[in-house]
């Protein structure tokens, strides 16, 4: 049964699930049927987070191993191959945080390694998959994520911002060290009905 609501009920979602939204005989469960939104809404959060990975992906593809190892930093900051490997380990923790399980196997990078184009690579692509996995089983608890208390809608926002903020720093190292940006890196990035 699919949740019907009239324009004057309120609902709300906190980490304890779906709230306000009375009708007659109690509160009712949003339908998991396929051809109802909810279950489209899943799928669509899903590809928002696999659009954002493959745009780390092309990002990283398009990178010479010169780019990779450029820095504005002079005191040792992270140069653009620390960034992603970065981003890799925040997924990490973010992945421990909500299912411990799902972390074990997954590479880690030492602080301050500066790893090669492909196992960048491959290991943002098993953390891809992983948090993927995290996503789909918060979506079948009501959202609820454990160590990210404000459930998995936020969760997923806060990574693609995260992930989104270090390719704005790396096309701006790149820029600033003297690297050309290729229209593919300036705006093919932003094109995520073709990526």
């Amino acid at each position: 049964m699919g949740l019907t609501l009239q324009p004057s009920q309120m609902c709300s979602v906190s980490d304890r699930g779906l709230h306000g939204c009375e009708a007659a005989g109690g509160v009712q469960s949003f339908s998991r049927n396929p051809r109802d939104g909810v279950h489209n809404m899943i799928e669509q959060l899903v590809e928002a987070w696999q659009i954002n990975h493959r745009v780390t992906i092309r990002l990283l593809d398009i990178l010479s191993d010169a780019a990779l190892r450029a820095t504005l930093s002079t005191r040792g900051g992270r140069d653009v191959a620390r960034q992603l490997a970065h981003v890799h380990e925040v997924r990490i923790m973010r992945i421990q945080g909500a299912a411990k399980a799902f972390a074990s196997g997954l590479p880690h990078f030492e602080k301050g390694e500066s790893p090669a184009k492909e196992k960048l690579k491959s290991s943002l692509n098993a953390s891809a998959a992983v948090m993927e996995n995290v996503i789909r089983q918060a979506w079948d608890r009501g959202g609820r994520v454990a160590g990210f208390r404000r459930g998995v809608i936020p969760l997923v926002g806060y990574l693609i911002a995260h992930e989104a903020h270090h390719r704005g720093g790396i096309l701006l190292t790149l820029k600033q060290s003297g690297h050309s940006l290729t229209d593919d890196l300036r705006w093919g990035l932003w094109d995520w009905n073709k990526i």
